[in-house]
């Protein structure tokens, strides 16, 4: 049933006008609240009560779905994250985080503060479920109920009440984190904000398992090159393809002792492609295979982007700049990646400069000279590469910082695998 459908049967029941009670139901959805709750509020603000009928089934949090409309569970609070959003106009702050069963494990959101902390254990009734980033979402509401439970509840092993990560363990969708970090980067910016010019921090956070990017909306002065802190309350999102933790007005910092490690995790391509995006990373592969767009190219002045035939997407007919770069696929028998390489060090391995290329593409009479050169030292042989991974709807890219042959021992590593798997 679409936006329409519901909006008449609401106005029919309620004897309202169809396009107000319409644009009420479009205001809520906009925030993503399920259709079946959004409904609901439009029938309290018209005086049409709940809507009537049996109260929602209680069950576990293994048992939700998508499609479960509104349920009772009773869950042990893990963690607890407080965000201020503009809804409707106003500013309101939501509680985020996620609640636990021995069941599983599901986020929720709540739109009023009921009170409780993590280690809690709660029976929330009436609570609505969407999907958030593919998964179920509690969404506690006017609603609702909480109710305080004495005896706490069971949740899976491994799983921890607190909101207490490795940056290597965050993922987009986070809420209610603390991290302990050094800035190994900031940099102060204003940006167009929701209230006109706002001033931010951003830049790189460090641990000894990785780096993430970060921004602090807040531009704490507490927040600067070198500073070791722990960060109580960051949420995570995604920023250009991998995961970016947030600072706002809630987060609270303090002085913290933290190791960085200079070396970024390495992982086998599946794991890194399977996480959804990593911000440092490093892998081992095969070069299988130099991509199209290798070698020479050009871009459009204005904004970088690649130009086919002297047009860019964006600005049309431009005159365009020569540059190098390399998009290789890598391979280690988990999965694949292409590795992009910038100019620096695409000359670094085709053993020259972008003015020595373009004079042998003249020479030659061609431009594919280039990669042809580039395909016949890389392709074959293995690689170590460090970078950025991010993944999206056309595959996994990794826009590498480091490139160099691997220099593991095939036989140590051979000699290891057979002793893993007991042979």
């Amino acid at each position: 049933m679409d936006i329409d459908a519901h909006a008449e049967e609401l106005a029919s029941a309620l004897g309202e006008d169809k396009e107000e009670v319409k644009r009420d139901l479009e205001n809520l959805l906009e925030y993503s609240v399920p259709i079946d709750e959004a409904k609901q509020s439009v029938r309290r603000k018209y005086g049409g009560g709940g809507g009537g009928g049996s109260g929602p089934t209680s069950v576990d949090i293994g048992d939700i779905g998508p499609d479960s409309g509104n349920v009772t569970v009773t869950a042990r609070v893990l963690t607890v994250g407080r965000r201020s959003i503009r809804y409707q106009g106003d500013d309101t702050v939501i509680r985020e985080g996620e609640l636990a069963d021995e069941t599983g494990v599901v986020s929720y959101t709540a739109w009023q503060d009921f009170g409780f902390e993590p280690g809690d254990s709660v029976t929330i009734g009436n609570a609505g479920v969407r999907e958030w980033e593919g998964e179920p979402e509690l969404n506690i509401g006017e609603s609702s109920s909480v109710a305080m439970e004495s005896e706490p509840v069971a949740v899976p092993e491994g799983v921890s009440v607190g909101g207490e990560r490795d940056l290597v363990d965050l993922r987009a969708g986070d809420r209610g984190r603390t991290v302990e970090v050094e800035v190994l980067e900031v940099e102060q910016r204003t940006i167009d904000g929701r209230d006109g010019e706002t001033t931010i921090h951003s830049g790189v956070i460090g641990d000894e398992t990785g780096r993430l990017p970060f921004t602090d909306w807040q531009a704490r002065e507490a927040v600067v090159e070198g500073a070791q802190l722990r960060m109580e309350d960051v949420y995570v999102r995604e920023f250009r393809g991998v995961p970016s933790v947030n600072l706002t007005e809630f987060t609270e910092t303090a002085p913290a002792s933290v190791e960085v490690s200079d070396e970024a995790p390495r992982v086998t391509i599946g794991e890194a492609v399977g996480s959804g995006g990593m911000y440092d990373v490093e892998v081992l592969g095969n070069v299988l295979e130099v991509r199209d767009g290798s070698g020479l190219i050009e871009r459009c002045p204005d904004c970088g982007r690649l130009v086919q035939n002297g047009q860019c997407r964006s600005h049309g007919q431009v005159d365009p700049e020569d540059d190098l770069r390399i998009k290789a696929i890598l391979d280690d028998g988990t999965a694949t990646v292409t590795a992009i390489l910038d100019r620096d060090l695409t000359e670094e391995i085709y053993g020259g400069t972008l003015e020595e290329a373009l004079e042998a593409a003249r020479d030659a009479m061609s431009r594919e000279v280039v990669a042809d050169d580039i395909a016949e030292k890389l392709v074959g042989r293995e690689y170590r590469v460090r970078g950025h991974l991010s993944v999206d709807e056309y595959g996994a890219n990794l826009d590498a910082s480091e490139f160099e042959p691997s220099d593991d021992d095939p036989a140590a590593r051979a000699s290891a695998l057979l002793t893993e798997v007991g042979a």
